[in-house]
C-alpha cells in the first residue's frame, strides 16, 4: 500500500484531501526526466517561450484568484484578507519572472590592455545552471512556490519541487497552470515525500541548485549533505528586533507593528517578535500597543473579518503555550492574551520583559506572541537586538534621522526599515538572512541570478 498525506483544514483539523507520497525508488527517474532535458540543449526553452509561459500562466493565475484564496486558505489557515494578499502577490511574482528574462545578459571583457591580450574579443553571457530543487515552506504557499518555481522557469532550469506536506496543493494548482499555459512536460515535477526520502532528492549529484525555505536546523543540515558543485540560497527564520524611540509616532506605528507581530498568527519569518521600547514611553506604548492588539478578531479563516487565524498544527498551539507559560514563570507580565482559545487558535500575545534566557527571547516564536523589553540606551538596546546568531530583518522607529541611520547602521540585519515593521516585503527586493538565519539573497530577480552561471567566451583573431 503506497503510503500517502492528508491535507487537513488547520482552523477545525477537517480533512481536505489525501495525496500520494513518492518513495525513494521514484527519485531516479525523476532526477532523470530532469537532467535528460538540461543536458540535450536543444530541448532548452527559448527565452520567448519562457516569457509567453510566464504571462500566460500570471493570466490564468489572475482569472482563478478566487479558487487560488480558496485553496491557500484551506490548506494553511491564513485569514482571507491576508491569503488575497498573498495571491496578488504570487501573479506580480511571475510577471516580475516573466519581466526578468531580458535582463539575463552577461558584458563584454576588455581585451587588449596588455600584448598579451591582443587580438582577441571576450564576453560572458549567462545560462541556466542546471536541473533545480527546491523545498519549501507552508507559511505562504503560493508565493513561495513562485519564488522557487517560476524563477527556476524563468532562468531556463528543470526545476523539481517539494513543498509542505502541510500545504502542497497551491503548489499543484501552480504546476497545472503553467502546464496549461505551455510549459513542456518535465520542466516541472511536484513531489511529496518523507524527510529521508526529500535528504536522498535534495543530496543528489544530480542536483545543480538547490533552494530552501524552511527551519534552520533542516536546511544547515541539508547544505552539509549537498553533493560537490551543489549551490544553494537558504532562507530561515529570524526573531525580528525593533527599536522604539521616545520620539516615534504613535498613530503610524502601533497599526504598523500590530500587523508586522500577529499577521498570519506570527508564522512568518520575520514577523515582529521582539520589540525595545524607550523607558520614556514604554507605558504608553503598552497601553496603545494592547488596546490595537485586543481588538484584532480571531477566528474562521475563511471569514472576510477575521485578522489572526489558527496555527497549522495543534502541536505548534501547544509549543506556544509552553513557551509563553515558561516565560510568565520566570517573569514575564502578560499585558494581553497569554491564553489558548482552542486546539487550533492562540490569543494574540503581548508579554512585558521575559527573561533574556527564556525561549521566547532565544528563540524564533513563529506564533501570535511579541515580546516588548525597556531601555533607557539606545546602544544597550541595539547591542541585545543583536545578541541572536539569527540575523534578517529588523526597525526603528524615531522621526530622528540621525538615530534612525545610525541605529540602521549597527543593526545586524540584511535589511532594517526605518518607521515600517520588519514583515514588509515586496518581491523585487532583495530578501533573506544573515548569519544562521540564511545564505544567499532571495526576491523574484535575484534568485533568477542565482540559478543562472556565467560562461565566458574568448574570440581570437589577427583581424581583431
Amino acid at each position: 500500500m503506497e503510503n500517502t498525506t492528508k491535507i487537513i483544514f488547520p482552523y477545525d483539523q477537517s480533512f481536505v484531501k489525501e495525496l500520494p507520497l513518492i518513495t525513494k525508488n521514484d527519485i531516479d527517474i525523476i532526477l532523470e526526466t530532469a537532467q535528460n532535458l538540461f543536458d540535450d540543449q536543444s530541448n532548452w526553452i527559448p527565452a520567448f517561450k519562457r516569457i509567453e509561459i510566464l504571462e500566460k500562466a500570471a493570466s490564468i493565475m489572475n482569472d482563478r484568484s478566487e479558487e487560488l484564496i480558496h485553496l491557500a486558505i484551506s490548506e494553511g489557515g491564513k485569514p482571507y484578507k491576508d491569503s488575497k494578499a498573498e495571491i496578488l502577490r504570487a501573479i506580480k511574482g511571475v510577471k516580475l519572472a516573466a519581466e526578468h528574462v531580458s535582463q539575463i545578459k552577461g558584458e563584454q571583457i576588455p581585451m587588449g590592455l596588455t600584448e598579451a591580450s591582443l587580438n582577441r574579443i571576450a564576453f560572458t553571457s549567462k545560462e541556466p545552471i542546471g536541473v533545480v530543487v527546491a523545498v519549501s515552506a507552508f507559511n505562504h504557499p503560493l508565493n513561495l512556490a513562485v519564488h522557487q518555481i517560476a524563477t527556476a522557469v524563468a532562468a531556463g532550469c528543470p526545476v523539481v519541487f517539494k513543498p509542505s506536506s502541510n500545504t502542497p496543493l497551491s503548489g499543484i494548482a501552480l504546476a497545472a497552470i503553467l502546464k496549461e499555459a505551455g510549459l513542456p512536460d518535465g520542466w516541472l515535477q511536484v513531489v511529496l515525500c518523507d524527510n529521508e526520502t526529500a535528504e536522498l532528492l535534495v543530496t543528489d549529484s544530480r542536483v545543480h541548485f538547490f533552494s530552501f525555505i524552511g527551519s534552520a536546523k533542516v536546511g544547515w543540515y541539508l547544505k552539509s549533505k549537498l553533493s560537490p558543485g551543489t549551490r544553494c540560497a537558504l532562507e530561515h527564520g529570524g526573531a525580528a528586533p525593533v527599536i522604539v524611540e521616545r520620539d516615534a509616532d504613535f498613530s503610524e506605528m502601533i497599526p504598523d507593528l500590530v500587523k508586522g507581530g500577529f499577521y498570519h498568527a506570527g508564522q512568518v519569518c520575520v514577523s515582529v517578535q521582539k520589540i525595545y521600547v524607550n523607558q520614556e514611553i514604554c507605558d504608553r506604548f503598552l497601553e496603545q500597543f494592547s488596546e490595537a492588539t485586543s481588538k484584532l478578531i480571531v477566528g474562521n479563516p475563511f471569514d472576510k473579518e477575521t485578522d489572526v487565524g489558527s496555527l497549522i498544527t495543534t502541536k505548534e498551539v501547544n509549543r506556544v503555550e509552553e513557551w509563553v507559560n515558561e516565560a510568565i514563570e520566570e517573569g514575564a507580565k502578560v499585558i494581553a492574551g497569554g491564553k489558548r482559545i482552542s486546539d487550533t487558535c492562540f490569543q494574540p500575545t503581548i508579554l512585558f520583559n521575559p527573561s533574556e534566557d527564556s525561549k521566547v527571547s532565544t528563540n524564533e516564536i513563529f506564533g501570535p506572541v511579541v515580546c516588548v523589553y525597556p531601555f533607557t540606551d539606545r546602544e544597550e538596546a541595539i547591542k541585545k537586538a543583536n545578541a541572536l546568531d539569527v540575523h534578517f530583518q529588523a526597525a526603528v522607529f524615531t522621526k530622528n534621522i540621525d538615530s534612525a541611520l545610525d541605529t540602521a547602521k549597527k543593526l545586524n540585519a540584511t535589511a532594517v526599515m526605518i518607521n515600517d515593521n520588519t514583515a514588509f516585503r515586496v518581491d523585487w527586493m532583495p530578501f533573506g538572512g544573515r548569519d544562521s538565519s540564511g545564505l544567499g539573497i532571495g526576491g523574484i530577480s535575484y534568485t533568477i541570478n542565482e540559478m543562472t552561471r556565467e560562461k565566458l567566451t574568448v574570440f581570437k583573431s589577427k583581424s581583431l
